[in-house]
């Protein structure tokens, strides 16, 4: 699913206007000091297509970074989506999914917005879809979405500039490892009769 955000070639954005604000101007596309860092170890890539990887990868590693830890579980699930479908090779998925870890952990929410943002403007909706498809898979790494990784990832949805209708469509897909889902069931299970299943 991830063919899209990492082999296509990324949707052109529009030229800035000459008014842009102070705060415009710091989140143009590869502008910001956590992509920038990502994109200096892609220097073999064309730059669009280096920018569109790193802020890509950094806004799944702030998925993954929800609950300040990311697991190892979660950063294999990082290095796969990177991997798919051939968009690059193990080691630079590897390099790329380090850098972007550390500066999730390091920078946070300093530069969140910023860099989800900048995903924005160099995405097509699809690949937006795409990548909030992803960060929903690796909160799951470890088989629970805990309620501060699903906060992140919803407001990830909303920097993503997503229909309401388009999240709800994608966390169907992950419901059975939601937390609260989870303990409802756990919950039920525990209050049933002695000597039912609970099913």
């Amino acid at each position: 699913m991830f063919h899209r955000f990492f082999n296509a070639k990324p949707t052109p954005t529009a030229a800035p206007a000459p008014a842009a604000t102070a705060p415009d101007a710091a989140i143009a596309a590869g502008d910001t000091a956590t992509v920038r860092r990502i994109v200096a170890k892609l220097e073999s890539m064309p730059p669009e297509q280096a920018r569109f990887i790193a802020a890509a990868a950094y806004t799944l590693a702030r998925a993954a970074n929800a609950d300040l830890d990311i697991s190892d579980e979660e950063t294999t699930a990082i290095e796969t989506a990177l991997q798919s479908e051939s968009s690059i090779d193990e080691a630079t998925a590897v390099l790329v999914t380090e850098m972007a870890k550390l500066q999730a952990k390091t920078v946070g929410a300093t530069e969140d917005y910023v860099v989800v943002r900048e995903f924005r403007k160099l995405a097509n909706e699809a690949q937006r879809l795409d990548v909030l498809r992803a960060c929903f898979a690796i909160s799951a790494a470890n088989g629970t979405i805990s309620a501060e990784e699903a906060t992140v990832v919803n407001e990830i949805a909303r920097e993503l500039d997503l229909e309401p209708a388009q999240v709800n469509a994608i966390r169907a897909e992950f419901h059975d490892q939601l937390s609260a889902v989870q303990e409802v069931r756990r919950v039920a299970g525990a209050d049933a009769p002695a000597g039912t299943s609970g099913s």
